[in-house]
């Protein structure tokens, strides 16, 4: 690997690693977090770190491709702005739900936040197909993830 091709794959690692541990930081498992009933499918708490560890390794991979496969520096730049509109909305999701307490407008964000891993997959699928495939768990997480929202929202409003 050249010096030019190791620089995506740093930088994408890197932000993905730090929007994880900020993202670890704002969530908050506390005794308001376990005093909300949960639908009796919700995964293990355990679970939601295993996951959301190979989601963000998909997609730093993604985010590597995508750099590395955009026909022109505007569409790189347009597919980096994506990426890091989604990491932001990926942590407003997290600072809501937990931080602030607010499950039923972190669902209002969570659709936003689909809305734009949608987007990237489509974006980033015109000129990568595997940037776009390495996505498609992160939109299906998401999606389980709204549906949790939405039936914690039913099982425990209203909120504050």
């Amino acid at each position: 690997m050249t010096r030019a091709g190791f620089f995506p794959l740093v930088i994408a690692g890197s932000l993905a690693l730090v929007t994880s541990i900020v993202g670890g930081t704002i969530t908050v498992l506390d005794s308001w977090y376990y005093s909300l009933e949960q639908p009796g499918w919700a995964p293990p708490d355990y679970m939601f770190g295993v996951i959301w560890t190979a989601i963000f390794a998909m997609i730093a991979v993604s985010g590597v491709l995508a750099w590395e496969k955009a026909p022109t520096r505007r569409e790189t730049e347009i597919s980096l702005g994506l990426f890091a509109l989604n990491g932001f909305l990926n942590l407003g999701w997290s600072f809501i739900f937990f931080r602030m307490q607010r499950p039923d407008i972190a669902l209002y964000e969570l659709v936003a936040l689909w809305l734009s891993v949608l987007v990237l997959i489509v974006f980033c699928g015109r000129f990568s197909r595997w940037s776009a495939l390495l996505l498609v768990p992160y939109l299906i997480w998401v999606t389980i993830a709204g549906v949790l929202n939405y039936q914690l929202v039913q099982l425990n409003g209203p909120f504050g």
